[in-house]
This record gives C-alpha cells, structure tokens and sequence, in this order.
C-alpha cells in the first residue's frame, strides 16, 4: 500500500470515530465495493462466511467466569420462555449484557436483530437493520461485511413488507447488495437506491450511499459531483466534505484536497483527527 493511502486510512479511521459517535458513519477505506460498470470480474469476490456461533465462541472466551455465569443464565431463559414477549425480552436482556458487559457490539446488534424478527414491527426491524449498516459502513473487512449486510438484508426485506414506501428500507437494503459483498451484482442495489433518488434527488440519505458507491469504485468526478450535492444541501455535512477531499486526494487533485480537507478540519472536533488532517494538508503543500 502507498504513503498516501496508509494516511487516507487513518484520517478514514479517526473521521469515523468523529462521525459514528455523532451519528453519522463513514466507511473504512481499505473495503472495496465495485460498480456495475467497473470492468471488474465480480465471480471471484466472495469473503468466507462468518457464523454466528464461531462468533459467540471467540467472545465467550474474553469474558470472566461470573460474566459467564450470567450469560448463561440469560441463555437458558430464551429457552424456557414459552411466550413470545418472554423471548423477546431475553433477547434484550442478552443484548445489553454484550454492549454493556462485554463490548461486543456486533453481538448486540445481533441479539436486537433477534427480538426485532420476533416483535416484527417496522420501528423495531429498521432499528435492529441499522446497527448492521452503520457498522457496515465502517467495516474493512469483506467477511464481515458479508455478516453484517446479511443481516441488515433480512431486517429490511421484512420491513418493507409492513412498508414499501419507506424510501429510508429501500436505500438500506440497497446499500446491503452495494457495499456488503452479498452479491455479485451491485446494481441490484444501485437500483433499489436510485429508484429512491431520481424520485426525490434530495434524498441525502440515498446521494450518500451513491457517492460512496462511486467513490468505493474509483469513479471520483461522479462520487464528487453527488457529494457537493450533499454538501449544497447541508453545508456543515463533514462526512461529506471529507469524502470530496479524499476524492480529490485520490485523484491527484492536490488543490482541492487542500481546501476540502480544511474545511473538515474546521468541522472536526476530535484533537487527533484534526492533527492527523493537519499533517495531511501540510504533506499536500510539499
């Protein structure tokens, strides 16, 4: 891997600390997502499957005994819950214990995903189906991108059968096959996006996961060109802005790195992501 790309990568990272923690997310850069016109043979392309219980059983390992204890306790009582509401606060229950206890967040995205099937309501599916996405779209690794859109993919398919005019499911489950390695046709998601966007261009949602589907494809002017869309709309989008200046920098495009790049430094809060920003600008000036 090149210079540039390594410190792409970190200011990807820190970016996405900055913006998960404040409710928008920002995917990894060493993830590799192509377009339906990329030219690329897409047949070769599936990561290895992630199983659940492989999962459990690498995380139960690092917890302590009386952690243990109470995690099997909270199992034992999805079992034994022979009515519905029983199992779907078990299913809560055991969810908290792996956030809280255990700082396993993929767990309890897994666990909430559970309870969600079970309520089958469209509050609790789309809830359950983004903690997948947002962790999605942080992820590097095409495994687990595989897991995680996987999952996110049945919560919305079931969503959208209580709704199908929610645009927010669409352009989920889209970003599923886009971003998630789940198919080897991404325009099955490309479609399921712009259908929502060429009906409502101001969907910012949708222009996101467009621009960075064209960004993650190497397709800059295009991934550009939809996020200043974006960023007309809301000025003070950074995740935005520092996509452009990543385009930008990946393009060659020194100049208007520069700029973009100042402006997210501006936006940042994080000390360290504003450091590594500044050390960015400063190697572009060279």
């Amino acid at each position: 891997m090149k210079k540039q790309q390594y410190v792409l990568s970190a200011l990807a990272l820190l970016l996405c600390f900055a913006l998960y923690f404040g409710g928008k997310t920002v995917p990894d850069k060493s993830a590799v997502t192509h377009s339906e016109d990329d030219g690329h043979d897409h047949s070769a392309d599936s990561p290895q499957k992630i199983d659940i219980n492989t999962l459990l059983a690498t995380a139960k390992e690092s917890i302590t005994p009386s952690q243990s204890q109470r995690l099997t306790a909270l199992e034992n009582s999805v079992t034994r819950g022979d009515v519905k509401d029983q199992q779907i606060h078990a299913y809560h229950e055991i969810a908290r214990f792996w956030l809280d206890s255990a700082r396993k967040f993929d767990l309890y995205a897994y666990y909430t995903s559970e309870a969600a099937k079970l309520e089958n309501s469209e509050k609790s599916l789309t809830f359950a189906a983004r903690l997948f996405l947002d962790r999605l779209m942080m992820s590097g690794d095409p495994a687990m991108q595989n897991w995680l859109a996987s999952n996110a993919k049945v919560l919305l398919e079931n969503a959208l059968k209580i709704n199908p005019a929610n645009d927010s499911s669409s352009i989920g489950l889209g970003a599923c096959y886009l971003f998630g390695n789940i198919s080897t046709n991404p325009m099955e998601g490309i479609t399921l996006i712009k259908k929502v966007v060429d009906r409502n261009p101001d969907n910012i949602y949708g222009q996101m996961m467009l621009a960075l589907g064209g960004k993650k494809s190497g397709q800059y002017d295009k991934a550009i060109e939809r996020f200043l869309l974006i960023v007309k709309k809301e000025p003070e989008n950074i995740e935005a802005i520092f996509h452009i200046a990543e385009c930008y920098d990946l393009k060659g495009d020194k100049t208007n790195a520069i700029v973009y790049y100042e402006k997210a430094r501006e936006l940042v809060k994080i000390p360290q992501a504003k450091e590594e920003l500044s050390n960015r600008i400063m190697e572009l000036k060279k």
